[in-house]
């Protein structure tokens, strides 16, 4: 079985509501998509597509090659369905290997006991044609197999990605509860920004969303910033296939004359984990980082600027009653400083969204894990154009 050069499904997940982001991301990368949902993209291509995908989706989750797609009603139907296929072609006898899986049969009540059966299958088919059989356990740092069973349909993939693709390798320093890299590329992805006007970030905490914007705007992608992946450890994987794409990556690196990014924070703590962060991802030299309340930000003249913010929104973080105050200044700060730009703030708390009292021109929905979460948009306007309403909708 030559994955490198054989066509399958391939199916890229995403965390819920990102898949209009990603969907866009691969669009760009010249690829035709056969199908999306909320938490996934499916293409068809080769593994070698997979490596591309890997070094340079923003917002996915996990990158999968199928194998195989089956009916399936019992674990015994799920051993047999597995054991023909020539995982011998696939994975070295003296390598490595573990599973995921994502379960819902009514015959499975511990997903670990699916993940045990595809273990089973695989292992007695290296024994059968080897003599061999690879170590398994756990950790995903050989190649990683994942199993898609849901009532009575299944299918099994190569996860390509391994580790998760949301974290995109720069956080040194994570901070007081960050938003996820994939979430912060995919808000910002959904704006009106123009990745080339003023960027500011008052409250940036780790400095996710200003490193994300720096990132974007210079066409950053996450694969110069990791170099294990989970297809590496595949039979027929040949170290040119990584390092031609990885070379494509440093050709597509730009400079864009005139960026400015601004990020903010009132604690010196979090900017200094914030600059250590942007180091890391490379893109300190673009963002210009103050310690100050979010009210004092530099603000400069612009008529295409974006101002953005995540607040904390009470789940989590301190208590709601006091963010009430919070909120209010946020629109008091939109109104007197931020005219021209388009404002956008990022929450999981609708209710304190209301204290800003200005009327959102778009609410986009995500989830920041199990929270359900809006980026509302405002355009800010000067003058007589300024809209004061109390947020009912």
């Amino acid at each position: 079985m030559q994955v490198f050069t054989t066509k399958s499904r391939i199916v890229i997940t995403c965390h819920k509501w990102l898949s209009p982001a990603l969907q866009a991301e691969v669009i760009a990368l010249g690829y035709e998509i056969e199908a999306a949902g909320q938490t996934s993209v499916t293409l068809i291509g080769t593994a070698q597509d997979c490596i591309r995908l890997n070094l340079n989706l923003r917002c996915a989750s996990q990158v999968m090659y199928s194998l195989k797609s089956f009916s399936c009603d019992s674990p015994d139907e799920l051993y047999n369905a597995l054991l023909p296929i020539p995982w011998d072609k696939l994975l070295a006898p003296d390598g490595y290997f573990s599973v995921t899986s994502n379960v819902s049969h009514s015959s499975i009540t511990n997903g670990m006991f699916a993940n045990l059966k595809v273990k089973d299958a695989i292992v007695d088919h290296m024994r059968d044609k080897t003599n061999q059989r690879p170590s398994t356990g756990a950790e995903l740092k050989g190649v990683v197999i994942n199993l898609f069973w849901k009532y009575g349909e299944a299918e099994v993939f190569i996860d390509t990605s391994g580790e998760t693709l949301t974290k995109h390798g720069y956080r040194k320093l994570p901070g007081k509860a960050p938003m996820l890299e994939a979430l912060a590329a995919a808000t910002i992805l959904s704006t009106k920004w123009d990745k080339s006007g003023l960027f500011v970030n008052p409250m940036c905490g780790s400095g996710t969303l200003a490193i994300e914007a720096a990132l974007i705007a210079t066409n950053r992608t996450p694969g110069l910033l990791r170099n294990q992946y989970a297809f590496m450890h595949l039979i027929g994987y040949q170290p040119d296939m990584y390092t031609t794409e990885r070379e494509k990556l440093d050709k597509i690196v730009k400079k864009v004359s005139g960026l400015k990014i601004i990020a903010s924070d009132i604690s010196s703590a979090a900017i200094s984990v914030a600059k250590t962060n942007a180091e890391a991802a490379g893109v300190a030299n673009l963002i210009d980082f103050a310690t100050c309340d979010f009210e004092r930000t530099t603000i400069p003249t612009a008529t295409n600027g974006v101002v953005m913010l995540n607040p904390e929104y009470g789940e989590r973080l301190g208590v709601e009653a006091e963010l009430e105050l919070t909120y209010a200044r946020i629109g008091d700060f939109f109104k007197n400083k931020c005219a021209g730009y388009t404002g956008y703030i990022f929450t999981g708390n609708l209710e304190l969204a209301k204290k800003i009292r200005l009327k959102t021109s778009r609410r986009i929905e995500f989830f920041n894990a199990t929270i359900d979460c809006r980026l509302l948009e405002y355009a800010l306007y000067d003058g007589t154009k300024r809209v004061e309403k109390l947020v009912n909708e």
